[in-house]
């Protein structure tokens, strides 16, 4: 498209447009998605671009996923069970979507 253009030119003309580019150093991108998992993107080159207004980021390096499963202790069931007085499936349901005790009990205290 645009072959024959050295780099230098094209952000001349990007800039004309009202484009701008960063360069931003990092070590590690993280990105946390609804289901709790997340995407560890390592040796990351992180591209800020401002184009009409509006910031995007343009991200490339190793990508993994990772799930972030919380395992759910009886104890912890037992636990909320005792300080709410709730049921099994309210205690193991409160904190298969809490993830963390005290908000369960939190939660269910209610």
């Amino acid at each position: 498209m645009f072959s024959g253009i050295n780099p230098k030119q094209m952000q001349g003309m990007m800039k004309k447009m009202g484009i701008s580019q960063d360069s931003i150093p990092a070590e590690k991108v993280t990105i946390e998605k609804n289901d709790g998992s997340l995407i560890i993107i390592e040796n990351p080159q992180v591209m800020k671009i401002k184009m009409q207004g509006e910031t995007s980021f343009q991200i490339s390096g190793d990508v993994k996923e990772v799930s972030m499963e919380v395992e759910i202790s009886s104890e912890d069931i037992k636990t909320v069970m005792e300080k709410t007085g709730c049921s099994f499936g309210e205690a193991k349901k409160t904190l298969e979507k809490t993830k963390d005790l005290a908000e369960a009990i939190l939660e269910l205290s209610n």
